[in-house]
């Protein structure tokens, strides 16, 4: 919690102390007026002594609000400072972290750590702006100012403040546990409520509907039971500090009434005395509060912090080699091992690719197709080996400026919300409509796109869900295409296509894109049939390299992938 409050500003922090002194000097001073009014005005029937000790009271009690509306607005102001600050550095870490650190976390938790813990820490945030200097200052102050009044009646604080802190530490000692618990519950509701969400057509589809109403029942349950142990637990707590001070008003009330009677305090004191007693207890309240919510926040503060302080597995450099003119791709002798796997799952692999050329990579599934491309962005790192692209190591330049020069589509299509113009700027700004057209044209989108009323202003729905699969993937495809990039890799980004779009595609992708290096990985032989280059994978090894001609006379794996997808006159 810490490395949160560390994050406000100094000079806000010290505006908040000063007007929360402020007030509290004003709320101290208010019982000794009062009790001058009583002991030498109403006693000795002083009506403009009244008046006059009257009108101060009344004006310091007004530099009491406004100095307390100052130190609400800064407090305000300061804690939803921070969370915007904090949910943007979440957000940046998760956008530049890799793969791997993204996976280690999950979606789901993310979304929680963003949203509620960052809501949790803005609370007592705000709430350390004002209760937490508060309760401290006041509890001493009024303190001083009781044992002034009568130092006698002050031994009562010896017995009541011990109990308050046994009362409260020993809540605090079970809830703190529960409230960390209960973080971790909200992220697998969270989880089993976005699962179902997001797959509700898969769970109709298998009339699963019942089993996910279980699963997420049982999430919520188990949720709603902690929720009750900790409110259970916390709901002791203010009946017992009302007792307590109750106990302590009757106390004051009983010692100080016997020492009135026998002449050694008097009433305007007495009241005075029970004020400064009031304050006390509240302060006590306030900082019980605090014991509330903080053990919460400091939960969500760690999780924030686990986010924030992961190391990256993927070191950026500041200063970047620039890259040479030439357009190439080369691995050389790479391997990638995931986190925690025995094996690796790219071993070796080494390949070179030039302007224009077309490599085409094909294997079975889990042969490592798409994890060898995903090393080109740097979304994973090579674990031996290197990648150069256009020359330069890919680990000599910072992560921006080498996807500049890559236009990628990912296995699955995936748009964003805005118009199919936003989406093809995603890539590049500056593109304009006749080269937005023209990427259309080659992805084979430009007909239907045609057909639509508002064309490139057609509105885009989450995730594109307002298109077809073959439709989501060619505007994907004109995307990247649209980026106008040294290297264009597609990621099995034919899947949803027929085989006469398919065709086309890469007829278009041929006669258009001449200059850049252009990487397909695809289950289909026909997609692959014309490339150039075509590399094949297996468990992860590379084991052929060469043309559609050359592979199918002599490497076995291509010839097993063939026969697997053609008849016996089609592979003549």
């Amino acid at each position: 919690m810490l490395k949160m409050i560390k994050r406000l500003s100094p000079l806000a922090v010290i505006g908040a102390v000063l007007f929360m002194v402020i007030q509290i000097v004003s709320d101290l001073f208010l019982p000794t007026l009062t009790s001058n009014i009583i002991d030498k005005g109403v006693t000795q029937g002083d009506t403009n002594y009244i008046i006059r000790i009257g009108m101060i009271m009344v004006g310091v009690s007004l530099i009491g609000i406004t100095a307390s509306v100052f130190n609400t607005l800064i407090a305000t102001r300061e804690a939803q400072k921070l969370g915007r600050k904090v949910r943007s550095e979440i957000y940046s870490k998760v956008e530049y972290s890799s793969n791997s650190e993204f996976e280690k976390i999950g979606t789901a938790s993310l979304i929680t750590r963003t949203t509620n813990d960052v809501n949790q820490v803005q609370m007592v945030t705000q709430m350390f702006l004002r209760l937490m200097i508060n309760a401290p200052i006041t509890l001493i102050g009024a303190s001083i100012l009781a044992y002034t009044r009568d130092p006698n009646l002050t031994k009562i604080f010896i017995y009541i403040i011990p109990a308050l802190l046994v009362v409260v530490g020993t809540i605090m000692y079970f809830a703190t546990p529960l409230f960390k618990s209960l973080q971790e519950k909200t992220d697998k509701l969270n989880l089993v409520f976005r699962e179902g969400l997001t797959g509700v057509r898969v769970i109709r589809a298998f009339n699963q509907t019942g089993f996910e109403e279980k699963r997420f029942d049982t999430a919520n349950r188990d949720y709603t039971q902690t929720a009750i142990k900790v409110n259970l637990l916390m709901s002791f707590l203010l009946p017992t500090i009302t007792f307590i001070i109750s106990i302590t008003n009757v106390s004051i009330v009983w010692f100080g009434g016997h020492n009135i009677a026998e002449g050694t305090l008097e009433v305007g004191n007495m009241m005075a005395f029970m004020t400064y007693a009031m304050q006390i207890l509240m302060s006590f309240i306030m900082m019980t509060m605090i014991f509330i919510f903080v053990p919460r926040a400091q939960a969500s503060a760690v999780r924030i912090n686990e986010v924030l302080d992961m190391e990256n597995s993927i070191k950026d450099v500041k200063e970047t080699e620039n890259f040479k003119e030439e357009k190439s791709l080369a691995f050389e002798d790479v391997s990638f091992r995931y986190m925690g796997a025995e094996k690796s799952a790219i071993s070796e692999v080494d390949f070179q690719a030039k302007s224009g050329e077309t490599i085409a990579i094909i294997g079975g599934t889990g042969s490592g197709k798409s994890t060898l491309i995903n090393m080109i962005p740097r979304f994973y790192d090579v674990e031996a080996g290197k990648i150069l692209v256009n020359g330069i190591d890919i680990k000599k330049v910072n992560q921006v400026s080498l996807r500049d020069h890559i236009g990628f589509v990912p296995q699955k299509a995936l748009l964003f919300t805005g118009t199919i113009r936003s989406n093809m700027q995603y890539g590049n700004e500056s593109v304009t409509d006749e080269e937005i057209w023209k990427a259309l044209e080659i992805s084979q989108a430009k007909e239907f796109v045609e057909k639509l009323p508002d064309g490139l202003e057609t509105k885009v729905e989450q995730g594109g869900s307002n298109f077809s699969g073959g439709q989501r993937q060619r505007l994907s495809i004109a995307r990247a295409l649209a980026k106008q990039a040294d290297i264009y890799i597609f990621d099995d980004s034919f899947s949803a296509l027929d085989f006469k779009t398919d065709a086309a595609l890469r007829r278009a992708l041929k006669e258009s894109i001449t200059e850049a290096i252009i990487i397909i990985v695809a289950q289909r032989i026909s997609t692959v049939v014309d490339a150039d280059t075509i590399l094949v994978l297996d468990d992860g090894v590379m084991v052929g390299n060469g043309t559609h001609n050359e592979l199918k006379k002599t490497n076995q794996t291509y010839q097993e992938i063939i026969q697997s997808q053609l008849r016996e006159e089609e592979i003549a």
